[in-house]
């Protein structure tokens, strides 16, 4: 049984949190123009069957445009890794719920202005929002 990986797309740098069906992992933060060469790395150590991507969506449902920087992401994503599966979960408010869940923990002001440990507990927020959906599904 592999990991199920979260990724949270910026245009700058990509969060990324992991599962091996226990528990959440913030993983790390890396450039975008790294992100794929991390994943190989990480792919190399570890199994991944599943990779979770932040869907950003507007208010009104549809999506944003972040999806032109994050569609292109995907497909090569799909490209590098065919045999791994790729899903979308809905990632509106991530950022909101993240800076929350910093004021809520007693971080400082300098840290929660933290892009890069923003991002990757947005990712971890997104991993959480698609293991509740399983939970709904069964």
């Amino acid at each position: 049984m592999g990991r199920i990986l979260a990724i949270d797309y910026g245009q700058k740098r990509v969060g990324l949190t992991d599962l091996l069906h226990i528990t959440a992992n913030g993983l790390d933060t890396v450039l975008v123009h790294d992100v794929l060469d991390y994943l190989q790395k990480y792919i190399d150590k570890e199994p991944v069957e599943k990779f979770v991507i932040g869907l950003p969506r507007q208010l009104n449902g549809e999506e944003s445009d972040s999806m032109q920087y994050i569609r292109p992401f995907a497909i090569g994503l799909q490209r590098r890794f065919p045999d791994i599966e790729l899903v979308y979960v809905d990632e509106r408010f991530t950022s909101v719920l993240a800076h929350k869940a910093m004021l809520e923990g007693g971080l400082k002001k300098k840290d929660r202005q933290n892009k890069a440990l923003v991002d990757k507990i947005s990712a971890t927020i997104i991993l959480q929002s698609y293991l509740e959906s399983l939970d709904f599904k069964h």
